[in-house]
């Protein structure tokens, strides 16, 4: 899982059966502390309602399908809208 902002929608006028009625949005990752690389963003099925500018938590992989109903195709889905996130400095 990891934390990403919604910069992006994507509008599909033909798309996979299963992802029917789900809204596909673009995320960019977000660097949490100095040792995070720079993620690409990707596309990922909102599970939840999210919108353009929220900060999101994206499950991937297999955990991303168990989100969503059986079988459909999704490599990312957007689990949770964060309200804050607190970080503790080690400094």
């Amino acid at each position: 899982m990891f934390l990403g902002k919604i910069i992006g929608n994507v509008v599909a006028t033909q798309k996979e059966v299963t992802l029917e009625g789900y809204k596909l949005l673009v995320v960019s990752p977000l660097a949490l502390g100095p040792g995070d690389k720079k993620r690409d963003s990707l596309v990922a099925v909102d599970t939840i309602g999210a919108g353009i500018g929220e900060t999101v938590l994206v499950s991937s992989g297999s955990s991303a399908r168990n989100a969503l109903k059986a079988n459909v195709v999704a490599d990312a889905a957007i689990v949770g809208i964060v309200d804050t996130v607190q970080i503790e400095n080690d400094g």
